[in-house]
């Protein structure tokens, strides 16, 4: 399993949990058994290639070095994120970096999402919280996890973050 050094706070509760298991070990008793079930939904329906590792102090799945050699931008010998899971103060969240780079995407979510919750989802740019975790849509959830294959959200990515920024490098 790879580790990797945590970096971003979360709510003032980041873990310093060196591998999953020790992570899982931290969580409140009655968020366990949801980010149990979270953790096994997006491991049964993400696409080949990716990789679980802690990542940021979270459950991260990552596009490994073997397959994105460049890493993540921001820090170039962090392996490319995709999704995240944490328990954080006020409930669990999900980190979904497509649901930012894609508009499309994120167009797609919130309208599944209405089929399956009459409430309106806590999101933020890449993020969604769930303050109570029986309100966790699992399957979709996992169909958001198969959405985009590592091929297809390297290109994403590259298009979205890595062209983008250089065109406000060029700009300046």
């Amino acid at each position: 399993m790879l580790k990797i050094k945590p970096s971003l706070k979360q709510n003032d509760m980041q873990s310093k949990a060196q591998t999953v298991a020790d992570y899982l070990k931290e969580i409140p008793m009655e968020r366990l058994p949801a980010m149990k079930r979270l953790r096994s939904t997006i491991r049964k329906h993400l696409p080949e290639g990716f990789m679980e590792a802690m990542s940021y102090g979270m459950i991260g799945y990552v596009v490994p070095h073997r397959i994105y050699p460049k890493g993540y931008h921001c820090t170039p010998e962090l392996p490319l994120p995709f999704m995240s899971i944490a328990s954080q103060k006020n409930g669990i969240v999900l980190y979904h970096m497509g649901l930012y780079a894609s508009a499309d995407l994120m167009k797609w979510f919130l309208n599944e999402y209405k089929k399956v919750s009459d409430k309106k989802p806590d999101i933020g740019k890449s993020c969604i919280r769930f303050q109570k975790p029986e309100l966790i849509p699992f399957e979709l959830i996992g169909t958001l996890a198969q959405q985009l294959p590592v091929a297809d959200w390297i290109a994403l990515y590259e298009k979205t973050f890595i062209q983008s920024k250089s065109r406000r490098t060029s700009a300046k």
